[in-house]
């Protein structure tokens, strides 16, 4: 049996896989195709494109942070219902955790998910020599199918054309459409306020305008006919349900806190916990029923004032930490548990107060990447001879003086001891992906229980 599946994937910079991918989540479904997203590697963003165009949540894969058998389940039970499914990729498509292999890049993922490779080449100022960048992508590497190319960049039809014919000779596969260099189409602001925008539907004539363009210029039904891949089967191991175990995790989630993989939260739904949302910007208290909480990541930075006035919920959440509950912070999170957030005009404003220190945000990337995380003796979540993978990515600054790091973490500058430990409180800048250990959520929720019998 058969589906639609694809990776779509760039050569490099000024590719704009995104604006691909939703123009082309959007031709199809209009089409009358049922459409999931996935994203390669750990950004959080991009899948909140997919999911405002599709209707359906987007998933994060990556086979460096998780097992292969992971990526083929969560793509199978993403997948299970759609028409055709798209996975965009990351950087270049060969580009991943390492420049000597192919780990964590889109043509790994490729291969794991045995999909069809749709290339977007940028042809700016090329002719026969964007051939020759076709021919290289599929000479590095025998393992990934890539099936097809789309032109980007490209200066008139008659340009398109030229480019079309020298890739087709040389390289063998169709090139199935274009776009031009100035079609004008850049994504909105794809950082600040994004969340809020697309969940008022304030994109949605962007997204329809990119849907009609790529239908005019991009052969659709070739698409769909070069993208024909296998069902893939869930092995049923990794969201095996559990039992309930009566426990509810209270999770932060608004435009201020919305960085959640979707799977760190169908893991823990999965092994038996029930989940509670409220939201610091409603100023809504952390609910009485919960039994652990999750602060994720996002940009309370942008919203730092109404959190620093919302003194419900903040002292909510001192009450909470306070009594014990196991808590996890990540990265934004982390910021609003400090005691000030000072943003990028040097306002300062006051926050939960519960971690000393505080952050300030800069104009420049303080930290980005992948992490390999090592837990210590009195984590709750992550104990001694313990490992999970993550990533970091934030522009803020920490300052502070205390010697209780919750963990130790390893990126591409060495090994450093990371984020703040007290108690049941675990909160760092680095993002978790329960996928990369599963054992965690059942840390967490045992903690949890450990907590309740002894209410």
């Amino acid at each position: 049996m058969q589906t639609n599946r694809f990776v779509l994937a760039g050569t490099g910079s000024g590719v704009g896989k995104t604006t691909f991918t939703i123009g082309l989540m959007k031709a199809l479904q209009n089409k009358g195709n049922v459409v999931q997203g996935f994203k390669c590697g750990p950004d959080y963003i991009d899948p909140t494109y997919h999911t405002a165009v599709t209707g359906r949540v987007s998933r994060n894969i990556d086979s460096w942070m998780f097992s292969h058998e992971a990526v083929r389940d969560i793509v199978a039970r993403a997948s299970m219902d759609a028409d055709v499914s798209i996975i965009e990729g990351v950087m270049g498509f060969y580009d991943g955790k390492s420049p000597l292999s192919d780990a964590g890049s889109a043509a790994d993922i490729s291969v794991v998910t045995e999909s069809p490779v749709i290339l977007i080449v940028n042809c700016a100022s090329m002719a026969r020599s964007v051939a020759a960048v076709v021919k290289g992508f599929q000479l590095l590497s025998d393992k990934p199918n890539i099936v097809g190319v789309i032109a980007n960049q490209v200066g008139s039809v008659g340009h398109y054309e030229i480019a079309k014919a020298a890739i087709e000779q040389e390289c063998g596969i169709p090139v199935i459409g274009y776009l031009k260099r100035e079609e004008g189409i850049d994504i909105p602001s794809r950082h600040l306020g994004l969340v809020p925008a697309i969940e008022r539907g304030e994109l949605d004539s962007f997204f329809d305008k990119l849907g009609n363009l790529m239908a005019e210029t991009i052969d659709l039904d070739q698409l769909i006919h070069l993208t024909k891949a296998p069902i893939l089967q869930e092995s049923g191991h990794l969201f095996r349900e559990e039992p309930s175990r009566n426990i509810c995790i209270a999770v932060a989630r608004d435009a201020a806190f919305n960085f959640y993989y979707e799977e760190n939260l169908a893991l823990l739904r999965a092994k038996g916990a029930t989940l509670q949302f409220f939201s610091p910007l409603a100023n809504e208290p952390v609910p009485a029923e919960a039994d652990g909480l999750y602060i994720g990541g996002g940009f309370p930075e942008e919203f730092a004032e109404s959190l620093a006035t919302n003194t419900v919920v903040k002292d909510s959440i001192r009450e909470a930490i306070a009594k014990g509950l196991p808590t996890l912070a990540e990265c934004g999170g982390f910021m609003y548990l400090t005691e000030a957030i000072t943003n990028s005009h040097g306002d300062r404003y006051d926050m939960v107060g519960v971690i000393p220190g505080e952050v300030a945000m800069q104009t420049k990337l303080a930290a980005l990447g992948y992490r390999e995380i090592f837990g210590t003796a009195d984590n709750f979540l992550i104990g001694v001879e313990e490992q999970a993978k993550g990533h970091e990515f934030h522009y803020s600054k920490y300052s502070g003086s205390h010697n209780t790091a919750a963990y130790e973490t390893i990126g591409r500058f060495g090994k450093k001891k990371e984020g703040y430990q007290e108690g049941n409180l675990v909160a760092g800048y680095t993002h978790f992906h329960f996928v990369s250990n599963p054992k965690l959520v059942d840390n967490w929720l045992t903690a949890c229980k450990k907590v309740k019998s002894n209410d």
